[in-house]
């Protein structure tokens, strides 16, 4: 169930970690995890000790957790994991005592059926945890900023239980429909719903009613309101190809000088040289090239596509799909096609929520892309693989945040 209580709850209970550093909060569609790596990279190249909470993680669930730009330790994010859930379970334990308190008329055998079903009353979310965990190590990392990007929507996401001091919308689509509204303005209204009373408000590139509902908002909350540009400018040379990371980068900078105050060019020139974004358009093969890209709704995919010229230097790229089941594969696929001139197309093999690999061979076809299918994921990156080197082309895996680490084992690219 959606809601603050519980991680509000939480935190108290953690004697407030989120306060103990300031904070810029991330909010969007598309853009969330780049932004909130430049906005902490940035900071720290400013003087300031930064940290960064992102999600989802790839392999391992510390890598939602920077620090001075690197994922956190493991027996760093295991204290903190363990704290959070020692204050999880007195949190568990007294909405099960409120619970049996309105509900006085159940059995013992009842609520045994109750839990054992997972149906009986709230319970602490995993990334209520894993956010309340990212707190505590970056409170205990003693950061002195961090950048925090939202996980779904914004109201009552876990992450709203920041005291902000900059908020950052990226870019508005629709994705998560289920949960956010069915239009670009009810789903804005969820994710500008984070905005602090007297902060400051930094915007991406949204269309017109969004931007009259961001300055709507702003204006009642007093907060100043500013509209970040599309580039960064000429002079800067960013690292992460993509004109839609030259706008994220343009973005991040706008934020971390609302932060700040002025920034030295040549530090943001510097970060902009160096920042590292992984699995976004990110290059982890040589021969032949492979690509790594998140991309998980029609608007990712349409950034993607518009990119990969950058990257692929006009020769064939053979993609490897894989997508969840409540995605827009459809539009997702219509998105790449143009870009692409053959895809393998699998399933997922870390969610059961997968779109079949037929149904995505379905869309490839409708979208004028030859396409296959490949049961088993590993083998349809190695397939694409080959078919790419056959080629003299690229590979690009696509369409899931959790097509990355299955990907890059399937490369022999995983670390111990």
């Amino acid at each position: 169930m959606l809601g603050l209580e519980r991680m509000q709850a939480l935190c108290t209970l953690l004697g407030l970690p989120q306060h103990r550093f300031a904070s810029v909060h991330v909010v969007g569609t598309n853009g969330k995890s780049s932004v909130t790596r430049m906005v902490a990279a940035l900071l720290e190249a400013h003087g300031v000790a930064a940290g960064a909470c992102v999600s989802p993680h790839a392999a391992r669930w510390a890598e939602r957790v920077l620090v001075r730009g690197e994922p956190i330790g493991a027996a760093e994010f295991a204290a903190a994991v363990e704290r959070a859930a020692e204050a999880a379970e007195t949190v568990n334990r007294t909405l099960r005592e409120a619970e049996r308190r309105e509900r006085p008329y159940l059995t013992p055998r009842d609520r045994s059926e109750a839990e054992a079903g997972g149906q009986e009353g709230e319970a602490v979310t995993q990334f209520e945890l894993a956010t309340a965990a990212a707190f505590v190590a970056l409170a205990s990392a003693r950061v002195e900023a961090a950048a925090i990007e939202a996980g779904l929507g914004g109201r009552l996401d876990a992450t709203n239980t920041i005291p902000s001091r900059v908020t950052v919308l990226t870019s508005v689509g629709l994705d998560h429909t289920e949960w956010l509204g069915e239009s670009e303005e009810e789903i804005a209204a969820e994710k500008l719903a984070v905005l602090r009373d007297h902060t400051t408000l930094v915007l991406g590139r949204v269309g017109p009613a969004v931007r009259a509902a961001a300055e709507r908002v702003a204006r009642e909350r007093g907060a100043e309101l500013v509209v970040a540009p599309e580039d960064p400018g000429p002079e800067v040379v960013l690292r992460a190809p993509g004109a839609f990371q030259r706008r994220n980068f343009a973005l991040a900078t706008a934020a971390a000088e609302a932060f700040l105050g002025a920034l030295d060019p040549e530090r943001v020139k510097e970060v902009a040289a160096a920042v590292r974004i992984p699995g976004r358009l990110e290059r982890v093969a040589a021969d032949p090239p492979a690509f790594l890209d998140a991309a998980h709704n029609p608007e990712g995919a349409t950034a993607l596509a518009e990119a990969l010229p950058e990257v692929t230097a006009d020769r064939p790229v053979v993609a490897c799909l894989a997508m969840l089941a409540e995605k827009d594969a459809p539009a997702i696929v219509a998105a790449l096609a143009p870009a692409l001139d053959r895809a393998v197309c699998a399933q997922l093999p870390t969610s059961r929520r997968s779109v079949a690999a037929g149904e995505l061979v379905t869309a490839c076809e409708r979208a004028g892309l030859p396409a296959e299918a490949e049961a088993d994921f590993g083998e349809a990156v190695r397939h694409g693989r080959e078919l790419a080197a056959e080629a003299g082309g690229v590979l690009l895996v696509t369409g899931s945040h959790y097509a990355l680490a299955p990907a890059r084992a399937a490369l022999g690219l995983c670390e111990d």
